[in-house]
């Protein structure tokens, strides 16, 4: 079982009145930005995660949004880079970069060719479509999002597995010399993942390339009938999937006690509004969700009848007592989040997962504690219920063929 770290690396301050109230996406004007909490934040979110792998994690998942609070992390490449110096063993997983708005996928490969090397082969490369907010904040056609992504993706992996020089003459792209210097360590490439909130377009696309799909803290309901989609896909395109192929993320906070956890299990529920953390969603712009061709008739049909995720674009501000009954939200002590867990496991069968803490109002305190009860007591029972429950990750089995994956030799510390 491959394990991970998350957290969406929110803003934090005490003076704007951002935190816990309710605002629509895209409404903030960034005047309210103060570089100085910035630079604390941004440097505090790299020490926990390098602690994180001190503790045991195996990866340390980046995302990136824009032009919005919720998310500082702009250029995911950038914490990548530095965490690829700054860690020794950890897979770095991005998940991921924006395709569509990458008007020259060429420096996007040579990026994470760089990081690659850097990390001397740790990288996980996950490319994704983004949503409305990106297209509106990088002045990108919505309607040729999923074919600028589906280019993007396929001269990426030209661009690092054949050699150069060569032409590039696409839809949305042209180039009359490709022949990056820097080609990544990871032979063909490093892996990649396709991270979802459930889109079928992106699942069957997912399953159809082999590449393991990561859920992004979706009700286990529609999670479980998303990776079945995949795996009746699969079967379609003439294989088998396994546990390699899917992942979860889902929110997860340890604390000493069952008062201090729920205390800070709310603050989920108290940072900046986060269109992705249920009971925190503040406002949704409706005119992101429905940009001009950026979604199909067909997927948006399948996926409000399927797979539309309640409460997330659903009900607004859904309570915390509510999430921690479904699962959206696991907290407690140690004792009382392992066999929720192992319930998550044992519904989704997930060969990955990643545990999403340290978000919404949670101080550096919050996230450093419970990064401790989990290197102590969390990871290592989790690994065994991942062996009991024949849960193999993707650096177990081979997600292509199935094979199983020889072990890594532990990088030496530089």
């Amino acid at each position: 079982m491959f394990i991970g770290h998350f957290t969406e690396q929110p803003w934090q301050d005490d003076k704007t009145g951002l935190m816990g109230t309710q605002t629509t996406d895209l409404s903030i004007s960034n005047a309210l930005y103060d570089p100085e909490i910035g630079a604390d934040l941004y440097n505090r979110y790299l020490d926990e995660k390098i602690y994180a792998e001190e503790m045991g994690f195996d990866g340390l998942m980046l995302n990136e949004h824009h032009s919005t609070p919720f998310c500082m992390q702009g250029v995911t490449n950038i914490g990548a880079a530095i965490l690829a110096r700054q860690t020794h063993k950890a897979k770095i997983v991005i998940l991921g970069n924006i395709l569509p708005i990458w008007d020259d996928p060429l420096f996007l490969a040579e990026q994470l060719a760089m990081i690659d090397m850097i990390s001397r082969g740790r990288l996980v490369s996950g490319f994704v479509r983004g949503g409305g907010r990106e297209s509106v904040s990088h002045n990108t056609p919505p309607h040729y999002n999923r074919e600028r992504f589906e280019e993007a993706h396929d001269f990426v992996i030209k661009a690092w597995t054949d050699p150069g020089p060569f032409r590039w003459e696409g839809k949305h792209y042209h180039y009359r010399y490709v022949n990056p210097w820097c080609r990544p360590l990871q032979k063909p490439h490093p892996q990649i993942w396709i991270p979802s909130t459930v889109s079928v377009e992106t699942v069957k696309w997912t399953a159809e390339h082999r590449y393991p799909l990561v859920l992004l803290a979706t009700k286990l309901g529609p999670t479980r009938d998303a990776f079945q989609l995949y795996k009746d896909t699969a079967a379609e395109v003439g294989y088998e999937s396994g546990t390699q192929h899917v992942a979860y993320l889902w929110k997860v906070h340890v604390d000493e006690t069952e008062e201090k956890a729920d205390e800070v299990g709310r603050k989920y529920l108290s940072g900046v509004s986060n269109p992705f953390l249920t009971g925190n969603e503040g406002n949704v712009n409706p005119a992101l969700l429905s940009l001009p061709g950026h979604t199909s008739r067909t997927s948006r049909k399948l996926a409000a009848s399927a797979f539309g995720p309640a409460g997330r674009f659903g009900t607004n501000r859904r309570p915390y007592e509510d999430q921690v009954a479904d699962y959206t939200i696991t907290s407690g002590t140690p004792k009382t989040v392992l066999p929720k867990i192992r319930h998550v496991l044992e519904t989704l069968r997930p060969g990955s997962i990643f545990f999403w803490d340290g978000d919404g109002s949670m101080t550096h305190d919050d996230q450093m504690r419970s990064l401790k009860l989990m290197g102590e007591e969390i990871i290592p029972a989790v690994r065994e219920m991942g062996k009991e429950l024949d849960l193999k990750g993707p650096f177990e089995a081979s997600p292509f063929d199935g094979t199983p994956v020889a072990p890594e030799p532990v990088p030496v510390k530089a």
